[in-house]
């Protein structure tokens, strides 16, 4: 699916969209904005990348971040929820991890976290994944962001199934 795909989705879901953003730095949302009409469908676009950030604009825990370290799902859970916290969205995407060539701290270079979450009738349904990707610092941050748009659908059907995970 490309990102195309992922807006004719959103419009015919009714899916207004916010992003939190790491270590893809607003790509999620640059690849929409290249879509004519996709404005319509994105609330806004978190770019944190300092813990600080994270925590200040999103509410993560620093316990959450000094626990699991930043390049992980419960990390990435805690900044969707925060993005859907502070946004009338109704589908939220995080990324966090490491999108350059170098481990951090034990974790692979090319690492990274991905939250998804879904608000209907005010309950919240979130599924994470992690996933690693290979290349330049350019190419991994893309090929991340176009995993973050191409999985939203599948995971919006598996909310609507009533599926958690």
């Amino acid at each position: 699916m490309n990102p195309g795909e992922t807006v004719t989705y959103l419009k015919q879901h009714k899916l207004l969209l916010a992003t939190a953003e790491s270590c893809t730095a607003g790509r999620i949302v640059a690849l929409l904005a290249e879509i004519p009409g996709s404005g319509a469908l994105v609330e806004c676009g978190y770019v944190v990348y300092s813990p600080e950030a994270k925590q200040r604009l999103l509410g993560v825990d620093p316990k959450t971040i000094e626990h699991f370290n930043l390049t992980s799902i419960e990390v990435a859970r805690e900044m969707v929820m925060g993005a859907l916290r502070d946004s009338p969205a109704n589908v939220a995407i995080a990324t966090t991890g490491l999108c350059g060539t170098e481990d951090v701290d034990g974790i692979p270079a090319g690492t990274v976290c991905f939250a998804w979450g879904f608000v209907k009738e005010n309950r919240v349904s979130v599924f994470t994944r992690k996933h690693r990707f290979f290349g330049s610092r350019e190419t991994l941050q893309h090929e991340a962001a176009l995993h973050a748009l191409e999985l939203l659908p599948h995971f919006h059907q598996r909310m609507l199934a009533g599926e958690t995970a």
